[in-house]
């Protein structure tokens, strides 16, 4: 993973300005009131025995771990923050809000921050079935987690 090439991301989705309706940008998608990258993606898992996928977990996690930092030094630590309710309440028919919703179907938790200016940025690791590949994602947004 590059680092930098990662923050350098997350500082453009800070200053960039929302979409008005949902659709895909250069780095992932958007939304009123949100944008997402991915910042990496891994191969997938088809032929995979289960050692690959386990070892990629590990390294996406600890990838999430090592960018966490960074942003650490810049808006304090990281709130750990369970999507795992928001799926729950969405498949029990609540309208949650984008971009939780969508994030809670793939992605089990976030790291989450709080900016001055206003914007939760959080980082996860999405993985849409256990022969996907893995992604390290950014979300910034002004929508409060739900």
């Amino acid at each position: 993973m590059d680092i930098a090439k990662c923050l350098a991301v997350i500082d453009e989705l800070c200053a960039a300005d929302f979409p008005t309706r949902y659709g895909r940008t250069a780095v992932g998608e958007g939304g009123p009131g949100y944008l997402t990258a991915e910042l990496q993606t891994s191969g997938d898992f088809h032929e995979d025995g289960g050692s690959e996928r386990d070892e990629t977990e590990t390294q996406y996690e600890a990838d999430r771990d090592a960018l966490g930092e960074r942003l650490r030094a810049r808006w304090g630590p990281a709130r750990k923050f369970s999507l795992y309710s928001t799926f729950e309440r969405g498949m029990d028919g609540e309208d949650l809000d984008e971009p939780w919703a969508a994030l809670s179907d793939h992605v089990p938790d976030v790291h989450l921050w709080r900016t001055d200016a206003g914007r939760w940025i959080a980082l996860g690791v999405s993985q849409w079935d256990t022969e996907l590949p893995f992604q390290l994602l950014a979300v910034v947004t002004v929508i409060d987690p739900p």
